[in-house]
């Protein structure tokens, strides 16, 4: 999924406002952790997630949540991450996208 400049730049604007909704701790991505974001990111789409790690584990970490999760990273602040996958079926009344 390749996303605009521009559409980067809404979500932006819509995430600042979000609160992170999954924490990941020193445990890692455990099963339930990634049902967890699977979830959010299929109710949600744009989510906002607290990665607790050091600083080297923090970027494999991201690398592994994207490419498992089949989402995108639009920005990444400290230990704050935006990421974003378009649902299939969009529930208007979870979704952080407006349509």
């Amino acid at each position: 999924m390749q996303l605009t400049q521009a559409q980067k730049k809404q979500f932006r604007t819509i995430g600042h406002s979000l609160k992170p909704v999954v924490t990941i701790a020193d445990k890692g991505l455990s099963e339930s952790v990634f049902a967890e974001l699977q979830r959010a990111l299929d109710d949600h789409e744009l989510i906002k997630v607290r990665i607790s790690t050091g600083r080297d584990e923090l970027k494999v970490l991201l690398e592994k949540i994207t490419a498992d999760c089949n989402c995108e990273c639009i920005q990444r602040i400290g230990k704050i991450a935006l990421l974003f996958r378009a649902a299939k079926e969009p529930k208007k009344h979870l979704s952080n996208i407006p349509r």
